[in-house]
């Protein structure tokens, strides 16, 4: 009977591409694994057309280059709220799928030996559902050590404070081996403990502390103090820590949907001096969230520092099946302004390979970590423009602690002026703070390289975890 290792990624493209780079990584250690993927099926009406399609592309790409990478679409289900906080939906959606994940992974252990049931933790509620089939369960956390030191903490700090983090203010709030956190930096998920999703939070950090071992992708020269917090036991006071493997870091390669085109903003990138570009690039979701004034700023903001940028532009939220108008949206004579030192691209670009071109000198981010680790490995320092989820304590993470990034300050409402914008990225291209996150990034690329080399921690890490999986019997 053939091995299988069953992965679990949750709604999003970020999170599925790191499991298949996790699926990859398995795959290139131990050939005589299979890897089988559970792809919820929700055809959500918030995910943009050219999402979906570029989703579905990568999937194709994946099992045509993969062979032993099989993707399991779950049944569609019904009765999906659309109202709710994306949060939310993304557990409860997992949470209702539990009765076709039940069976699917009957289904396999029929027909495989399952070594190992790895999870996202929106994915949470299917712990449990493992847990009744006696198979070993593992979490993939797709986010940073520090971001897991806070999630396994999060118990504690719920006994230890009375109010929630929305009333808080800018409290500093303490967490073992990271910065002191504003409350308001904290995850917005979790900013009100009345709420559902929070519940949802508690409920994975105590099923977290319960499970087989914890999968973080970071490495461990990046974030030294969570790392060590984590395995002291520091972040679950009330009892053991699961075995914690930073395998990191696992990034996309290049290509990810097959097609051999070369994107045209890289035929533009050759052209462009070494290190002089800073692009600005949000996140599948994170691109829809601007406001058109928002949209607006950003152009006069990188019209007035001088640098050369490339920009990815998409429409805002209420338009964001369409193609951008780019006349409509930006300041009337802006693109023929910039066209010798900028170029704008509708909808999407190849962010890994964009980040890993010698023509790009800086990055501005969301904050969402395969974006931190993909500008990590490509040697690009960041300006950090935190825009939902945990990325608001990835900022403070990123600036205080990694020293791999400096802060936009955005206003009460979220915006960010072109004054600032414009600030910080000449800071980034041209001044000496700028100077001391270039070479402190360029070292962590090194670092990053060495990681996942044989010998390296990161190396050494996945081979003990693999050594569980051979010698598993379920």
């Amino acid at each position: 009977m053939e091995k299988v290792i069953v992965l679990y990624p949750s709604e999003g493209r970020g999170h599925l591409i790191a499991m298949v780079e996790l699926g990859k990584l398995i795959l290139k250690h131990h050939p005589s694994f299979s890897i089988t993927i559970f792809v919820l099926n929700t055809h959500s009406a918030s995910t943009a057309q050219h999402v979906a399609s570029s989703t579905a592309q990568y999937m194709a790409a994946v099992e045509a280059a993969t062979p032993s990478i099989t993707f399991l679409h779950l049944p569609p289900i019904s009765g999906v709220p659309s109202t709710l906080f994306p949060p939310e939906l993304m557990y409860l959606v997992p949470r209702l799928n539990n009765p076709n994940v039940h069976q699917a992974l009957q289904t396999i252990s029929h027909t495989s030996k399952l070594k190992a049931f790895v999870i996202d933790f929106f994915c949470d509620a299917a712990f449990e559902v493992a847990a009744n089939l006696s198979i070993p369960t593992y979490y993939f956390f797709t986010s940073s050590a520090s971001g897991l030191a806070a999630f396994l903490y999060h118990p504690t700090l719920h006994k230890n404070l009375d109010k929630s983090f929305k009333d808080l203010n800018h409290m500093l709030i303490d967490i073992p081996g990271l910065p002191s956190i504003p409350a308001s930096d904290m995850s917005k998920a979790t900013s009100d403990r009345s709420s559902k999703v929070y519940e949802y939070f508690l409920d994975s950090a105590t099923h977290m502390a319960k499970s087989n071992g914890l999968l973080v992708n970071t490495f461990e020269l990046l974030e030294t103090k969570a790392i060590k917090a984590l395995s002291d036991g520091l972040c679950v006071p009330d009892g053991p820590t699961p075995p914690i493997f930073c395998i990191g870091p696992l990034i996309s390669s290049s290509n990810q949907d097959g097609d051999d085109h070369q994107h045209e903003c890289l035929n533009w990138l050759n052209s462009q001096p070494s290190r002089s570009v800073v692009f600005l690039c949000f996140g599948s979701m994170g691109l829809e969230l601007f406001s058109a004034k928002q949209l607006r700023e950003i152009a006069v903001g990188l019209e007035n520092s001088g640098q050369r940028f490339l920009w990815v532009v998409r429409n805002p939220a209420t338009d964001n099946n369409k193609e951008p108008d780019l006349d409509e949206l930006l300041p009337q004579g802006f693109l023929e302004r910039t066209k010798d030192r900028g170029f704008v691209v509708k909808q999407w670009a190849p962010q890994a390979e964009v980040l890993s071109h010698g023509s790009v000198g800086g990055f501005v981010t969301h904050c969402g970590w395969n974006s931190v680790l993909e500008a990590v490995c490509g040697g690009v320092p960041m300006i950090a423009w935190p825009l939902y989820a945990e990325q608001k304590m990835n900022r403070v993470v990123l600036v205080k602690e990694l020293k791999v990034a400096l802060a936009v300050n955005e206003s009460e409402d979220g915006l960010v002026s072109a004054a600032e914008l414009e600030k910080r990225v000449r800071e980034l291209i041209v001044s000496e703070a700028g100077r001391e996150v270039r070479d402190r990034v360029s070292g962590m690329r090194d670092a990053a390289v060495a990681a996942v080399k044989e010998g390296g921690s990161s190396h050494v890490a996945f081979a003990e975890l693999a050594e569980l999986w051979l010698t598993t019997t379920c």
